[in-house]
């Protein structure tokens, strides 16, 4: 019984080492929503759809909902639970400001900051995302 629940336990307690080892290098998505975020804020490992001419960055957000692909410009990490990006859309002519807080081991808080700008396709029509939205950490 005990090899059975620690062989289930396994790639979660690898999935929870990688994540101590580097709390910035995360997949995250909202079902809900349909807005993925692809982040690695230790170094410039993650090619953007569409976007291969730019090479290489630390991230971006994307999703079947989300109007375009808003690529990591910038960031500061305050601690391994807080961070805040700098994210620009792939025409380049918006910006946005998230802050993403760990809540727990599968969850975080996205917050949007100064203004609302991201927008997603709902029936035909562009409205703006929640100015608040938590994402699970997926595989």
């Amino acid at each position: 019984m005990k090899a059975r629940l620690l062989a289930l336990l396994m790639p979660l307690m690898t999935v929870v080492a990688i994540q101590a080892d580097e709390p910035w290098k995360l997949n995250l998505d909202n079902e809900e929503e349909q807005v993925t975020l692809k982040l690695n804020l230790h170094e410039e490992t993650i090619d953007v759809p569409g976007m291969d001419i730019f090479g290489p960055m630390n991230g971006y957000m994307a999703g079947k909902g989300v109007y375009g692909t808003w690529m990591v410009t910038s960031f500061t990490i305050k601690d391994d639970h807080t961070a805040t990006l700098r994210l620009s859309n792939d025409q380049g002519s918006e910006t946005q400001s998230i802050r993403l807080t760990w809540k727990n081991d599968s969850t975080y808080l996205m917050e949007l900051q100064d203004g609302v700008v991201v927008k997603r396709a709902v029936n035909k029509k562009l409205v703006k995302l929640p100015p608040r939205m938590e994402l699970r950490l997926k595989p």
